[in-house]
């Protein structure tokens, strides 16, 4: 345990924010997963908007480094044309 304030501070920080980009992860995974459970194109690109919208967040916030948010969106685009 810290014995400075400021650590003691940062501490309680990061471990809120670990808490958040814990629950955040798990929104994009199950986002992921619905895209690429979509049966139907038309359902496949109603997910991918979400999936791709929470995905530009999370760049956008450096929860995940932009270039793989990128190739994730590419994947899944490249999934739903698929179903059509």
């Amino acid at each position: 345990m810290p014995n400075i304030k400021s650590a003691k501070k940062r501490m309680e920080l990061s471990a809120a924010a670990r808490l958040k980009n814990r629950s955040e992860r798990s929104r994009i995974r199950s986002a992921i997963k619905n895209v690429r459970a979509a049966s139907s194109a038309e359902e496949g690109a109603a997910k991918l908007r979400e999936a791709v919208s929470i995905l530009d967040r999370a760049a956008t916030r450096r929860l995940y480094h932009p270039n793989r948010v990128a190739r994730i969106k590419s994947s899944l685009t490249r999934h739903v044309d698929a179903l059509a």
